[in-house]
């Protein structure tokens, strides 16, 4: 990977791989994956190859293949295909000779283009151009551009078309369908999903060009699952250009943009889009595109960073990228899936990624996107409903993996190998990783003082608190001996400590969960005492409230002890202490289990993620600097980050701190997850949790940006290898501009107002009208 080739207006927007090795396929095709939220495409070549990984994914399509499996994103049909065919000679750049390669995802432009001279085996040589985009501005729309320059005169034969023939991992999602050709040039494949119903409607159409537009000589084909044009007789003069341009849309029955009630009303709805798509071609489209771009992201929530590392720049732009990759903001019935749209990884489902480390990117950039997703959350609870049920619990239990609305618990039941008894291992997430009912509920909490949506309360956010904190008075277990309420019996964010009881994070948050339904539930009582009643008759509030308060200080919280070290459960800190260093140092994650296996590692001192430390950093008032300080020095020799979402939590935790050097290195560990060197650890898709990090790792950590309480504090504290940071931020309905250098920091609202707007910098209240520049001071 090369992330040094931009240069002036494109300086830290490119990011490029140099040369082309089979073996590797994965990184790239992960990394400079293309998509708009609605559907994501994963980046492989136009022509074939063994090892490559073929994926075009729309959000919100979820299919089960059979009973004793769990749903899933269905891999679509391929619509990038086309294979050359020059002098009699396949286009193959594992044959002839690749004498100049390059592939650069713009992340500016959000346009992958490939760039290649090639000789074939019999010494003809060629310079070809690839170009493609996902639309922003059209949702539905996949643009390509092929370009091909011979050196000397050529023929050129070509198959494209659709191809309905992929599956995900070998299990086929989907029905055979129809298939027709229209006007001579649109390719229509239609199909539907086989359990969900869902159906597909696919269009391709090409375009030919050399000085002047033309028609090539060409059959259609047909075959089971796929519609494709032979052309042929392409004749190519030597140093002249030849440009192929490929239209592709795809739309579903599930699209909200649509209002068709049969097939066919879908399949003639698609065919007249598409033929409008064709007829603005590939530079109109594009230039759409760009704008929707610079309209969502660059322009709306730009960061800049002057820093010593060019690296640092391109990296928080490339996980902005992929946030908006990612995230279905056109539809509240969509989440957005632990790899994106990028990867068959995890299946497309959706975990507390989203809430902690994905959603306060939008709470703080784009509300509105945010809100799309919390609201998913809310029409997702009848799954919760139903989880709890099946558990014997009350109120809403989240599904530990979600994907359908009503779905309920979709995370598989066997994963990996046990490396000692050799079958395979039980996840366990999906039964006892309860906490994410918590992390709903906060991030809910958080998205209202931040944004201070009232509407979203009143219709969404009450009714989500209190319905999580019923399961959490439902879910305490009563230990007599102690006279106390325990919660037993689960796994924390540390995922190597299973069937544990009174895991700190767990215990706190439900307590914070609870505390927090309580102070609702009074004050719907006394300001609102029609929603009130509203949710009495849906949620039984008075009862609901009555076991709160009963509940409430008898919840066991674990204390810190004279060290100040707070347990992570009940028996973390007797369990048995070794030397972790290999395993700290480790180029993949997971190494340690090559030598041991999890219910060993359950009985270790070593952690896969951050758990008590990201409890103190989001219910962060709870607990003192030198509490948090020494549970740094405790806990984090002993994380192994073998999770993505891990780094960038300690990253902002060292920066509160105090030390600026780890966080900074933390972040630039967090920031090569994807982007480093390592060619196989995106092979899966992006790390999307990981992204948001990113994110938070600057503006929440160096940038000093921080909600307690509902009130807002801006303390930056940048590393040393940056002069200077910029970002922007929407507090309650405006949007703040922040600049800060090593000396000192300005704050800009961009709308003044004589109603000052408090903020605490640097421990200190400020009231700011308009601007206010503070020196940087020790925090």
């Amino acid at each position: 990977m090369n992330y040094t080739t931009g240069t002036g207006e494109l300086q830290h927007w490119l990011v490029a791989e140099d040369g082309f090795r089979t073996n590797w396929l994965g990184k790239g095709e992960a990394v400079f994956s293309l998509g708009n939220g609605y559907m994501g495409l994963r980046s492989v070549t136009e022509e074939h190859y063994a090892n490559e990984q073929r994926n075009l994914f729309v959000a919100g399509t979820f299919n089960k293949f059979a009973d004793n499996e769990v749903t899933e994103l269905p891999n679509a049909s391929d619509v990038l295909w086309m294979e050359f065919t020059l002098n009699g000679v396949r286009f193959d750049l594992t044959q002839g000779e690749i004498l100049a390669y390059r592939r650069t995802l713009n992340l500016k432009q959000a346009e992958l283009v490939r760039d290649v001279t090639w000789q074939s085996p019999n010494g003809d040589l060629y310079d070809l151009i690839f170009r493609r985009f996902v639309s922003m501005d059209n949702l539905h729309v996949i643009a390509q551009r092929v370009t091909i320059t011979p050196k000397q005169e050529s023929v050129l034969t070509m198959t494209s078309g659709i191809n309905g023939q992929m599956t995900n991992s070998g299990v086929q999602h989907f029905l055979e369908g129809d298939k027709r050709l229209y006007d001579g040039r649109f390719m229509q494949q239609l199909q539907t999903t086989t359990e969900s119903g869902i159906d597909f409607a696919f269009h391709s159409v090409h375009r030919f060009s050399q000085h002047e537009p033309f028609e090539p000589k060409s059959i259609i084909k047909m075959d089971r699952r796929q519609i494709f044009f032979d052309y042929s007789d392409v004749v190519i003069p030597a140093n002249e250009t030849l440009t192929i341009e490929k239209y592709s849309t795809v739309f579903t029955s599930r699209d909200r943009d649509l209002s068709v009630d049969t097939t066919e009303e879908l399949a003639n709805f698609a065919l007249n889009a598409t033929r409008d798509v064709e007829a603005q071609g590939y530079d109109r489209l594009f230039n759409d595109h760009v704008n929707a771009w610079d309209e969502l992201v660059w322009s709306h929530a730009p960061i800049t960073i002057e820093s010593e590392e060019m690296f640092d720049q391109l990296a928080i732009r490339f996980a902005q990228y992929h946030l908006a990759v990612m995230t279905p903001k056109h539809d509240h019935r969509m989440n957005v899936a632990a790899k994106g749209l990028s990867g068959e990884g995890y299946k497309g489902h959706t975990f507390w990624d989203t809430e902690i480390f994905i959603l306060p990117y939008y709470t703080y950039t784009n509300p509105k996107i945010a809100r799309s997703l919390l609201e998913y959350r809310y029409l997702s609870l009848p799954g919760a409903h139903r989880k709890a049920k099946e558990n014997g619990y009350e109120g809403a239990m989240f599904p530990w993996e979600s994907a359908w609305l009503d779905d309920g618990e979709v995370t598989p039941v066997w994963g990996a190998a046990d490396i000692v008894t050799g079958e395979a291992t039980k996840i366990w997430s999906g039964f006892i990783e309860q906490h994410i009912t918590s992390d709903i509920a906060f991030a809910a909490w958080q998205y209202y003082h931040v944004t201070g949506d009232q509407d979203f309360m009143d219709n969404y956010g009450y009714e989500l608190l209190i319905d999580t904190a019923k399961f959490w008075a439902s879910r305490l277990e009563w230990n007599e001996a102690e006279g106390r309420y325990d919660i037993n019996q689960v796994v924390g964010p540390d995922e190597y400590k299973e069937h544990v009881d009174n895991n700190a994070f767990t215990n706190y948050t439900a307590h914070w969960n609870i505390q927090t339904a309580i102070q609702y539930v009074e004050l719907l009582r006394q300001e609102k005492p029609e929603l009130f009643e509203q949710l009495n008759e849906k949620l039984d509030l008075e009862t609901a409230d009555e076991r709160f308060r009963h509940v409430l200080d008898l919840i066991y919280l674990p204390q810190a002890r004279e060290d100040g070290v707070l347990p992570q459960d009940d028996t973390y800190l007797q369990k048995e202490i070794i030397d972790l260093t290999k395993y700290k140092n480790q180029e993949n994650v997971g190494s340690m289990f090559y030598d041991y296996n999890l219910e060993q590692v359950n009985e270790i001192q070593v952690s896969k993620q951050a758990d008590v430390m990201i409890l103190m950093y989001l219910l962060e008032d709870l607990f003192s600097a030198d509490v948090k300080r020494a549970n740094w020095e405790y806990y984090e020799p002993k994380t192994l980050h073998d999770s993505s979402l891990s780094l960038s939590t300690h990253s902002v935790l060292a920066s509160d701190l105090g030390d600026q050097k780890l966080a900074y290195d933390l972040f630039r560990r967090a920031s090569e997850i994807d982007l480093g060197p390592n060619m196989k650890t995106s092979d899966a898709g992006i790390h999307a949790a990981s992204l948001g990090g990113i994110w938070q790792a600057v503006v929440n950590g160096f940038g000093g940006v921080r909600m307690t309480g509902g009130n807002l504090r801006i303390s930056p504290m940048l590393p040393q290898a940056w002069n200077a940071l910029t970002y922007s931020i929407d507090w309650k309905g405006e949007t703040l501009d922040v600049q800060a250098s090593q000396d000192q920091v300005t704050i800009t609202r961009r709308t003044p107002s004589t109603e000052p707007l408090v903020i605490e910098v640097y421990g200190e209240t400020r009231e700011i009208t308009d601007t206010f520049t503070s020196e940087v001071l020790s925090v």
